[in-house]
């Protein structure tokens, strides 16, 4: 069995999670597996806020994405500009 995580650290965790810090950063900083915060948020606030926290990193990706091929278009363009 694990380690146990005290309650304070736990509440800690949570909070700055709901406050939109990301579940990986947390885990690294608090030497605690993803798994594991996203169990607490399950018990603490329901599936809701997990799937809320699945749809942001979905759409931070997206944005990324759309980012990225914006550029390579851009770059493509003056490729063939300058051709």
């Amino acid at each position: 069995m694990g380690r146990r995580i005290a309650k304070e650290i736990k509440e800690e965790i949570i909070g700055k999670v709901q406050a939109s810090e990301r579940v990986v950063e947390l885990a690294e900083q608090y030497a605690v597996s993803t798994k594991t915060i996203y169990g607490w948020l399950r018990q603490d606030s329901g599936e809701a806020v997990v799937s809320m926290l699945h749809y942001n990193k979905l759409k931070r990706e997206n944005e990324e994405l759309k980012r990225l091929i914006g550029e390579l278009t851009l770059n493509m363009h003056l490729q063939k500009k300058s051709s």
